[in-house]
């Protein structure tokens, strides 16, 4: 299989049926295989599952051996979102082509990303056609309300987690992203933890997997 980003995937064990995906955004500076790490213990609780995890498709200005979804050098929220909308329309084709390697709907689907792969979860679950299974998003906020709210298509349900330390991505972008979604008639479970700063630690991977296990049809 051959996909339009480099990916790190995950396949269920002993050949299972692949019932349901869960797309993997890594952060900033990241790729594939770090985010991946969090199927480590999901996969034991979700045997019928694929984890497919892209890595962005630009390398990292601030570090070349990473990737991003979009440049950050340019203090400019206007560059910003243009350029989060390239990653977004790839992203887009990049889901159809694990449709149809899958014969998986978007109901099947969980998209979930840590920081910048967190935004570009939102931007791709609210503004496709079809709502996907759920988005789980980390230490993440939404990159333009305005274009969101235009935009957007689809109300999928969304858990956001965040670290009440987080020094990268302030907390309190989890209070404004939880307003929008409530003023927007989405559904948001949000869970702040205590003493936590810019990554996904084990209580927060564990509130993700039991909100996942919910939603997996």
């Amino acid at each position: 299989m051959t996909f339009c980003l480099e990916s790190t995937i995950i396949k269920p064990e002993n050949n299972k049926k692949i019932n349901n995906a869960i797309i993997l955004l890594h952060g900033y500076g990241g790729d594939g295989k770090d985010i991946s790490m969090l199927s480590l213990n999901w996969k034991r609780h979700l045997p019928n599952t694929i984890f497919i995890c892209p890595n962005g498709h630009e390398p990292c200005v601030v570090n070349p051996s990473g990737f991003q979804w979009f440049d950050l050098s340019r203090d400019d929220p206007k560059y910003v979102l243009d350029e989060a909308k390239k990653a977004e329309n790839l992203l887009r084709r990049f889901v159809d082509e694990i449709k149809n390697e899958f014969n998986l709907e978007n109901d099947k689907i969980c998209l979930s990303g840590f920081s910048q792969g967190c935004m570009m979860s939102i931007n791709l679950g609210l503004t496709s056609n079809e709502k996907f299974s759920c988005i789980v998003g980390f230490s993440g906020k939404i990159i333009d309300q305005e274009y969101l709210k235009i935009n957007k298509k689809a109300s999928t349900n969304l858990l956001l987690i965040h670290g009440d330390a987080d020094e990268i991505v302030s907390p309190h972008f989890l209070l404004e992203a939880k307003d929008f979604f409530i003023r927007n008639n989405i559904d948001i479970t949000t869970h702040l933890i205590k003493d936590c700063g810019h990554h996904i630690p084990i209580e927060a991977s564990s509130i993700a997997l039991n909100y996942i296990l919910k939603k997996i049809k």
